[in-house]
């Protein structure tokens, strides 16, 4: 049971990250596609009627979290307090800026918007990606089940860490290239015209980044986390987690509009359950002391809870993932510019 439950957290974080990734990315982009008001307003328009109900995977993923392991949550929620803040506010910021741009009618506001939507999209990513480096690397649990880190210190991942170092910074990178990939791959699918052969323009320049710092991430990883190889030994059939992120990463190259950015889901969804797999069954590992580290075991609720929980999950994420479903084949096809609504 608490094996399925670390497979479940895990589908639903890369559902989010697959789902509002694009929305982050979006942002990200934001000017770099959309150059005039009216464009800006298409580009806007491609997430309108969706970003807030991806973001309900986050809240489902966090929800899980807190019920299937409590001791992860109530361990990285205090180690990680700072951060966690700063990415609430990016939250808040961002969904200010998507809702309030439209409903100010002045020159001065609306660009305020633009950039407080696209400055919280970039930073959003980046820590999105410095928080699973953060995971990966481990941190510096004591007895307890308890760690502090502070923002840096010698930006090193040794057993003095920060949250910040050279190897959570990398991930970083990769999160914020991979998402801006993600992104303009889904304005090519959801644009046309000047806007779609912008975005195909940086989604190329994007993919180069993504290939160049997926190598130099993977073999850091390697490095710095030698669960990740001990897991790949014992169990050679985890090749398929890398596998599906490098055909996804090949796949983006492909022509058209929809398979590329379904290559960039792949690619997603790929390198995290990679990451998933590679510090099984740690949930949080320990950089000072391998037997500090949380593992699924330790962490879990009972097993009498995690059964209760299973058949109240069920129906709930059928209702969530139906209603993803239904609002994108409501919304699908190209965006075109109306005068009302995004």
């Amino acid at each position: 049971m608490e094996i399925l439950w670390f497979c479940l957290v895990a589908i639903m974080i890369a559902a989010y990250v697959v789902l509002d990734g694009f929305d982050i990315g979006t942002g990200i982009v934001h000017f770099l596609v959309g150059r005039t008001e009216s464009q800006r307003r298409r580009v806007l328009k491609t997430i309108g009627p969706l970003w807030d109900g991806n973001e309900v995977w986050l809240l489902a993923g966090g929800g899980v979290l807190y019920f299937a392991f409590p001791a992860l949550y109530a361990s990285s929620f205090s180690g990680f307090y700072l951060p966690l803040m700063m990415v609430l506010w990016l939250l808040i910021g961002r969904g200010i800026a998507i809702e309030f741009r439209n409903h100010l009618d002045s020159p001065l506001w609306r660009p305020f918007f633009d950039v407080v939507f696209a400055g919280s999209s970039a930073l959003l990513a980046i820590f999105f990606g410095a928080a699973l480096g953060n995971v990966v690397r481990g941190v510096p649990l004591d007895s307890t089940g308890y760690f502090f880190l502070p923002l840096w210190t010698n930006f090193q991942p040794g057993p003095n860490p920060g949250i910040l170092d050279w190897y959570t910074v990398l991930v970083g990178l990769l999160a914020f290239a991979t998402l801006t990939q993600h992104g303009a791959l889904w304005l090519v699918f959801k644009t046309e015209d000047i806007l779609e052969q912008r975005a195909q323009k940086v989604a190329r320049m994007a993919w180069y980044g993504v290939a160049a710092l997926t190598a130099v991430v993977t073999v850091a990883t390697m490095i710095v986390q030698p669960q990740v190889l001990a897991n790949l030994r014992a169990h050679p059939w985890g090749y398929v987690f890398p596998a599906l992120a490098l055909a996804g990463l090949v796949g983006i190259r492909l022509g058209g509009e929809a398979k590329p950015f379904l290559a960039s889901c792949a690619y997603i969804v790929g390198m995290l359950t990679s990451a998933a797999f590679g510090v099984f069954p740690y949930v949080l590992p320990a950089n000072t002391d391998p037997a500090l580290g949380l593992t699924v075991w330790n962490s879990a609720t009972t097993h009498y809870g995690l059964a209760v929980g299973l058949a109240w999950w069920i129906p709930g994420m059928a209702l969530v993932a139906g209603y993803t479903v239904f609002v994108h084949r409501h919304f699908a096809g190209k965006t075109r510019l109306e005068e009302d609504g995004y």
